[in-house]
């Protein structure tokens, strides 16, 4: 019972944290690095879908369980502390999630230009 309670814990953090860098990337007080880093990483998090689908077996979970919170790591070590505090406050304060259509659009690009690029290599050419 410790186990699952203790997840339930570190899944609420993770959405905390991301509203909080949702947060950062808007605030002007935050550093340039931070807030592109927090930009992507809020964009990826709260976009409607994702870059791997989660039907994938054992990659489709890969972003929500590892590259997510390494990106929320990365993004709040750039972030001074206090003011990474103050952002966590304000986003237990608000609570609730926004949607980013900056990272749906992002991932729709990604997976059509990877669509593209696949088809320009492995159409077949007449010239053989």
């Amino acid at each position: 019972m410790a186990l699952i309670a203790s997840a339930k814990a570190w899944a609420r953090s993770i959405k905390r944290d991301v509203l909080a860098l949702w947060i950062a990337a808007r605030d002007p007080r935050t550093p340039v690095w931070a807030k592109i880093v927090a930009a992507a990483v809020a964009a990826y998090a709260l976009s409607p879908i994702d870059l791997i689908p989660d039907f994938v077996p054992v990659l489709g979970y890969l972003d929500d369980l590892v590259i997510v919170p390494l990106g929320i790591m990365l993004a709040a070590r750039l972030i001074p502390r206090p003011l990474m505090d103050a952002f966590r406050l304000e986003a237990m304060r608000i609570g609730e999630r926004p949607t980013s259509r900056a990272g749906l659009i992002a991932v729709v690009v990604i997976w059509v230009l990877s669509a593209a690029l696949l088809l320009w290599a492995f159409w077949p050419t007449g010239a053989r």
